[in-house]
Parts: C-alpha cells; structure tokens; sequence
C-alpha cells in the first residue's frame, strides 16, 4: 500500500537529500537482499561488515536512488511485515530511533496485521483470503497513511460494511465507528504484583503492585460521555502514579500528582478516583496505578545448602490471611542454573506436586488451586547432578548457592489492592439502561525469593 501524500510530506522535509521511494518489484527485490535472503552467501561490504551489527527490526535499504530509512521489517512464520515510516524532521545526520513516533505507530500497524493472519498460516487457502481483504481493512485502519486503528481483526473485511466517515464533528477521532444496540460497559481491573524476598534480618523485601483498568464500552452515539469511578475499602492503601488514557476529559489534578517516591502521609490523594470520558470503539487501558500495600501476597523462604555433590534444598511458603484462597494455578519453580540435568531427586512435599522439567534442570512444585487450610505449604529435598550440556540453564548472576525460587499464580476475581468498580457509579449519558460488568485478578509478575543461605543482589540494603 503506497500513500502519495505521505511521499510528498516526505519531500517537503528532507529536500535535495530526499529518496524516493522505487516500485514495488525494485523495493522487495532491495529489502530480500538487505534481510539476506538472497546472495546471503555473497560478502557485501554496506550490509555484511562486522561494524555495522543491527540490533533492532529497522534498516537502510539501498535503491537506485539511494539508501532508504527507515524501514521496519520483520519475518514471522515464514512472511514478511514491512513498513517505511515517515519521518517528520531532516534525515541528515539521523536523528535517535527513540524520537521517531513513526516508528512506534507503524510497529503497531504491523503488529495488528501479524495478529489477523497469523492463526491462519497453517491454513494456506485461509490465509490467502485473509491477505486479499487485507488491501480492504488498510483503508479503515490507515485512510490517509495515518494508522487510526492498529486492531486489524475487529474491523470488516468487505467495502460493503465499511460505514460512511462521520459528519458530525463532535465526533473523537479515536472513535472510528459508532455502535447500535443495548448500551454494555465490560471493566476488568487486573493488577499484577512484583515482589522480591530475601528472608534476612539486615535486607529490606520490596513488593508493589501494578494496576491497569481495561474497559470495553458498546455504547450508541458520536461521542457519548461515560464516568466510571473505582472504590478502594476503607484502609486499603491509596492508587499512586496513576496515568490516564487521552480520551478521559478531566480528572482531579491531585490524583495525577500522588507519587510513590513520596512517603505515604495524611495528604496522599484517597480518593474518589471517578474518570469522565468518551470512550474508543475497541477494548481500552483506562488507566494505569501503582500501590504500596502493606504485605506480599505470598510469604517465602527459599534455603539451599551445598554439601559435596548434593544439595540440600527447603522451601516455605505461606498465603496471607487476607488474600483470597482460591487460584487460578499456583506452582513455584525452582531452577538450577550452571549445573548439569538432575540425576538423583529426592523430596517431600506436604502438599501440591512436584514435577521436573524434560531438560532435568527445573523443578515445578504445582501447589494447585488452593493453599490447605493452614495456609502454609513446604517442600524438602536432595538433589545431585550429572554432566552439564549446552541445553542446560545458565546465568551470570545464579553462581555457588545464589539462587532463587520465582511463583507464578493467577487470583481471578481479587485485587491486592481491594480496587473494585462501584456497577452503581458507572454513568452513561446515553439512551438505555446499561449493562455493566465488572470484574478482577491478580497475576504474578517477577515474584522471586532467593536463597537466604547466600547473598542475592539487591536492590536496597539497611545501613
């Protein structure tokens, strides 16, 4: 897809120094060569040379006409994504990836496009349809050569159920289609929580808590206002560092200014946090927030001890009171890095099971979906190890006895933080009694507790 008025807002920046942009045939010919898969068996200097190491999807391609940048390509399941963005400032000297926005939407374009073919790429005749409509959807998703909307697959493939652009002006750009039905409002607040235990007097353990609340809203008009509100319970610890989507209107500034760099006090922002908007077509980020709770979710001690050949292993676990008993899965995984497959395993566990890995170098303890009535689980064991291989586990960090046990888990219908959506606060100015939906999780993200019989790197130390 080639977009005219993109190549001329692309000469009008780069002047005398522009490179236009050759045929479709001359561009691929190019691109195949840069990407290797033609002549890779030949030396060329500009694109084999040891000094010039790409470590990103984004190259110089040389033309006729000269070098092109930059293009963005990338090969999945035996195809190719390829894009060249426009980039809106001089091309000499180049400026820093990092500052080209283009990038970053024609990524995502892209991305869209891997995700409406992709299922299909064992299915030759399926995929063939879907490349055909393909030319069909780009003109939703990038009209004018601006993308709109990077979700290829919730768009229609056929010119018959293209909808008419908008003419009512009041009208956000982020809407791109306008809904008919009984108006519906899907919230789900999923937090995820990072922890790293140490289980030693002289080390801090640090946790925090990632929230994002992810709305759908099917609701009828150009630009209908919706106001949702999120309630926290009467000592649950204050949202912080909460960013907002560009379709919310007005917030209270306080809300936006609670920081965890500063320490809690009488001051922090409690709330209500209630977020007036007008919502996109597609499943939305409403907004993102961080919280100090006062406990992990998860207590744990990990030691592992060396003696000989063996070692010598014993992990504690314990669920808090407070958090809901009741998993999705659970399963903590115990790896061993730098040493060869398990040979000799012996263990008890008082509850769950324990598996290991097909390479020998991991075991799984699957705890299940529910800790027992205690709330407290162990495992103990001796392992030895036969002879290293390369497909073996390695790190620089795991040496000697530094090592680490990580928990994976998903809590449906919980928040660590207690966040919730009141269904009697969400207001839509529309016609129609709504239906709201609402609901919650709380997924494991880097939860490490590393072996207290050794020192760990860490983050923090007390003096």
């Amino acid at each position: 897809r080639r977009y005219p008025t993109v190549e001329i807002r692309a000469e009008a920046f780069n002047g005398s120094t522009h490179v236009p942009v050759p045929s479709d045939s001359a561009f691929l010919k190019a691109l195949l060569f840069e990407l290797r898969l033609v002549d890779d068996h030949i030396f060329v200097e500009h694109r084999d040379t040891c000094t010039r190491i790409n470590h990103s999807s984004v190259y110089s391609v040389r033309t006729e006409g000269g070098d092109l940048w930059p293009v963005l390509a990338f090969q999945k399941s035996g195809l190719i994504y390829a894009c060249l963005p426009l980039v809106e400032e001089t091309l000499e000297p180049r400026p820093p990836l990092l500052t080209v926005s283009g990038l970053s939407q024609g990524l995502a374009l892209l991305l869209g496009i891997v995700d409406y073919i992709s299922p299909s790429r064992k299915n030759e005749a399926e995929m063939t349809v879907k490349i055909g409509q393909l030319r069909n959807l780009l003109i939703q998703a990038c009209p004018l050569g601006t993308p709109l909307n990077t979700n290829i697959r919730s768009l229609n493939s056929s010119f018959d159920d293209i909808q008419e652009m908008p003419t009512d002006e009041n009208q956000p750009a982020w809407r791109s289609n306008t809904y008919k039905g009984k108006p519906q409002v899907n919230v789900c607040i999923t937090e995820k929580v990072k922890c790293t235990q140490y289980d030693k007097r002289d080390v801090v353990d640090l946790w925090q808590v990632y929230g994002a609340v992810n709305c759908k809203c099917d609701v009828e008009g150009s630009a209908p206002n919706v106001t949702l509100g999120l309630n926290l319970p009467t000592n649950g610890p204050p949202l912080q560092d909460i960013v907002v989507h560009h379709c919310v209107t007005s917030v209270d500034p306080a809300m936006l200014m609670s920081s965890s760099a500063e320490p809690l006090d009488d001051s922090v922002y409690n709330g209500p946090y209630k977020f007036p908007f007008i919502p996109p077509s597609d499943s939305f980020n409403l907004c993102y927030y961080t919280s100090q709770v006062p406990v992990p979710p998860i207590l744990g001690s990990y030691q592992l001890i060396e003696e000989g050949s063996q070692l010598k292993i014993t992990v504690n676990l314990k669920l808090h009171e407070s958090i809901k008993n009741s998993f999705e899965y659970c399963e903590a995984r115990i790896p061993f890095f730098n040493r060869g497959p398990i040979a000799q395993l012996e263990y008890k566990v008082s509850y769950g099971q324990l598996d290991l890995s097909r390479e020998k170098s991991l075991l799984v303890w699957i705890i299940g979906q529910k800790f027992p009535k205690s709330l407290e689980v162990s495992l103990t064991g001796t392992v030895s190890f036969g002879t290293a291989g390369k497909e073996h586990l390695t790190d620089y960090v795991c040496t000697g006895n530094t090592a680490y046990v990580k928990l994976y888990f998903r809590i449906p219908d919980f928040t660590l933080t207690g966040c919730y959506v009141d269904q009697h606060s969400v207001q839509i100015f529309a016609p129609g009694k709504p239906k709201i939906t609402a609901s919650g999780e709380l997924i494991s993200s880097d939860y490490c507790i590393w072996n207290s019989k050794a020192p760990a790197p860490m983050v923090y130390k007390t003096l």
